[in-house]
């Protein structure tokens, strides 16, 4: 079983082909290949790996530039491999957010692991980013609900609570979410009449 789908980026074949070699060997699955920044955006595009290893200094498109397109647009985390240790760099990298910096020549004994910390990175980010996602769906779903329950307070004259009771009892009498009740007391502006009676 593979641990982990990537695309191997860089403009050097004998050197892709080394990484891939390493990758392969370790138990990775190189879905794609690219020896340029554009190209990577579109194999990215087409594959959607679990991680890229890219280059910085190619033709065309630099690994950094490439990596900004990638991950903003696909959400693809990016390790980087340089000839160059320079500050400037490794800043660069870092505010384009890669998940990791590599400098050449690159080893197994460098590789694997910065793959699998990477992987494990980009893994705990994505399960954030759906937390945030879930909460923040559920926040919405909340204002609506609270949207309904003033819409019903205005047009029945209704308390806060008999009018999220009356809500909630529409609900069960429609088999419906709380949240498609919400929408049609938005649009609406009134829940069915028979619905009302508790």
């Amino acid at each position: 079983m593979s641990k982990g789908r990537i695309m191997v980026v860089d403009d050097e074949s004998i050197l892709r082909m080394d990484v891939k070699e390493m990758l392969v060997e370790a138990g990775y699955d190189v879905v794609a290949e690219a020896n340029n920044g554009d190209m990577a955006i579109e194999q990215a595009a087409i594959h959607r790996p679990d991680l890229i290893v890219m280059d910085v200094k190619m033709p065309k498109m630099n690994g950094i530039k490439a990596s900004r397109i990638i991950q903003k647009t696909y959400g693809i985390p990016v390790l980087l491999l340089t000839a160059y240790s320079e500050q400037e760099l490794v800043q660069e990298a870092r505010e384009a957010q890669n998940i990791g910096y590599l400098v050449k020549p690159i080893t197994e004994r460098d590789l694997i692991p910065s793959v699998e910390i990477a992987l494990g990175q980009a893994m705990r980010i994505n399960c954030l980013l759906d937390s945030i996602k879930k909460l923040e769906h559920q926040l919405e779903i909340r204002k609506k609900i609270e949207k309904a329950k003033g819409v019903l307070m205005a047009e029945y004259h209704l308390g806060e609570e008999e009018a999220y009771r009356k809500l909630r009892t529409y609900c069960m009498n429609n088999r419906i979410s709380m949240d498609e009740a919400a929408d049609h007391v938005i649009a609406h502006r009134s829940l069915k009449l028979d619905s009302l009676t508790s």
